[in-house]
């Protein structure tokens, strides 16, 4: 950056890692791993805790709520991120770590002994709520922690290389959730683990949260913030140093706009996206779904540390470009690849046999409303692109005149929705509502059966070449991620003076991943039920990571030889 102080590169330690360097990487590791594993049951089991929390809304809102409500940790993510970040500038990196591992670990494992909605009423979705920021405000403290922490005990010429361990863990963390889920559910049983089994991956994490308490007590401070405290060069003021200064805030909207908006979005989209979009749009088994993302994130790991020393070679800045650009040019191709790797029947029924609807554009209401349930649906429009979007079943609008009726056309087959009525207060449909809409969604079935389109994926052979396909096109996606990813805790930590580090780094990170990115699975799905087509929703992280390129592109310098040292 133009306001970073450039130092004469000094030589890069060839020695192998000391033990105490190693620590350092465990621990900061380790701590962060279950956190991430904290934060990502609750994604993970969305349509379980839609179910026991949100039970008043029909189910597509229940999941929708319950997408909104994970949602709700990302979005206070930044000011977790100030609050903590302000800390970690003052009175140092280790002890802001205790307090962010302890309100998450608690938070996560009082969701899972918290009472549902069929006890406490409403109470249980407030209360989940405010245990999702209370995660989000942990969360946004730590990364910026971890990094810097990192960072400053890394020798120069290998912060990049020593940072992508730090890069690792969110996938890790999203492995091991993945791998609890998978044994409880396996154990337990599917019914059981609807019923009750679900919680108990969050009660387990107060053994992860005791673990994690007891490594980082036995962390030492970061000797860069040692020698600044000793010398008496701390900030008195890390928000206003940061924020208050054009020539900082400059390069924190740089960071933001060139560099993590991107990145947090290609994140998503490979780690988590990719998962909902497999499960819940391909209507691929849950348990099998779940495994194939398990073994793409196992192959794709240990490219996070690869591309972290060799942007210690090269640069950060070309590979984050890189892994944006190669988002933006094929998540289309990708994702229909994976369409037709995962569920072929859908993928064939969609080339032959495509769904419209035709309507009059002011009859159509919007259908990504957090708290709308089946009976807010009422017009022909509305039930018709409901009852499609239930089905997993991709449509196209056309526009008809005002006062035209609604129809769907699926092939060469004609299907007319009904208009409904409710009773009074709302609650239900009256009786010849009702009985039209059981009807119509017959004849819907029967339509979409007749057109090839199925209920669900047909189960996928383990390890047989389909099944290596699709880990194959999941494992492209993951590899996105680390390229975008694994260097950038280097180049974030590289941006700033070591005495607003923690503060400047932190809130860009936050706002790209907790609101470009962490946003992405509730906005997605809200495209694709407002469009129709199932992959519009994949414009959101192509137009987010095509802007993030062009502005990285132009306006963000390469910082590998920064001596962060000098920096003060």
């Amino acid at each position: 950056m133009a306001t970073a102080s450039m130092a004469a590169k000094a030589p890069a330690h060839d020695a192998p890692m000391t033990k105490e360097e190693k620590k350092v990487i465990f621990a900061s590791s380790l701590g962060t791993v279950f956190e991430w594993y904290d934060f990502y049951l609750y994604g993970s089991l969305a349509v379980f805790i839609g179910k026991q929390f949100f039970a008043a809304l029909d189910p597509t809102a229940q999941f929708i709520a319950s997408l909104l409500a994970f949602a709700a940790g990302f979005i206070v993510r930044p000011f977790g991120a100030l609050v903590f970040g302000r800390l970690g500038d003052m009175i140092g990196r280790k002890y802001t770590f205790l307090v962010t591992i302890l309100i998450m670990g608690l938070s996560t494992f009082i969701v899972g002994i918290l009472p549902s909605y069929a006890s406490i009423g409403v109470a249980a979705p407030i209360i989940l709520v405010g245990l999702r920021i209370l995660q989000g405000l942990a969360l946004g403290g730590e990364y910026g922690g971890a990094a810097t922490y990192v960072a400053e005990h890394a020798p120069h010429g290998k912060r990049g290389a020593y940072t992508a361990w730090i890069q690792t863990t969110a996938t890790l963390g999203l492995f091991l959730s993945l791998m609890v889920i998978l044994g409880t559910r396996t154990f337990l049983g599917d019914a059981a683990f609807a019923d009750w089994g679900w919680r108990v991956p969050f009660i387990l994490s107060i053994a992860l949260l005791a673990i994690s308490v007891w490594i980082r007590l036995s962390m030492n401070e970061s000797p860069a913030f040692k020698k600044m405290k000793e010398e008496g060069k701390t900030s008195k003021a890390p928000l206003t140093e940061a924020f208050g200064q054009w020539k900082n805030m400059k390069i924190v909207a740089l960071a933001l706009f060139g560099l993590v908006m991107g990145q947090g979005v290609v994140w998503y989209t490979g780690q988590f996206y990719a998962l909902f979009f497999l499960a819940n749009v391909l209507k691929v088994d849950s348990a099998t779904a779940n495994i194939m993302v398990a073994v793409s994130l196992i192959i794709g790991t240990p490219f996070f540390v690869v591309f972290g020393t060799l942007s210690d070679k090269i640069g950060r800045k070309p590979i984050i470009l890189a892994g944006m650009l190669l988002a933006v040019l094929t998540y289309f191709p990708l994702f229909s690849a994976l369409t037709s790797a995962a569920n072929p029947e859908l993928a064939k029924a969609q080339a032959t046999a495509q769904i419209s609807v035709k309507a009059d554009p002011k009859s159509c209401s919007f259908q990504g409303s957090p708290v709308a349930r089946e009976v807010d649906f009422t017009s022909a429009c509305d039930i018709a692109k409901r009852a499609l979007t239930q089905s997993s079943a991709s449509y196209a609008n056309e526009a008809l005149p005002a006062g035209s009726p609604t129809i769907i056309k699926i092939g060469d087959k004609e299907l007319t929705p009904p208009n409904a009525t409710t009773m009074a207060g709302g609650h239900k449909f009256d009786e010849a509502s009702a009985k039209a809409i059981a009807g119509f969604k017959k004849d819907l079935a029967d339509a979409l059966k007749a057109a090839g389109y199925p209920p669900k994926a047909k189960p996928i052979e383990f390890m047989g070449g389909q099944w290596w396909q699709v880990v194959g096109i999941l494992t492209i996606l993951v590899i996105y991620v680390t390229m975008v990813y694994g260097p950038i805790a280097a180049m974030l930590v590289e941006l700033f003076p070591t005495r607003i580090r923690y503060t400047s780094m932190s809130l860009p990170y936050h706002i790209g991943n907790g609101w470009f990115g962490g946003l992405l699975p509730s906005i997605t799905f809200a495209m694709v039920a407002a469009n129709g087509n199932m992959y519009h929703g994949l414009w959101y992280p192509i137009v987010i990571a095509g802007v993030c390129f062009v502005i990285g592109l132009i306006f963000v310098r390469e910082t590998k030889d920064v001596d962060i040292y000098a920096r003060d």
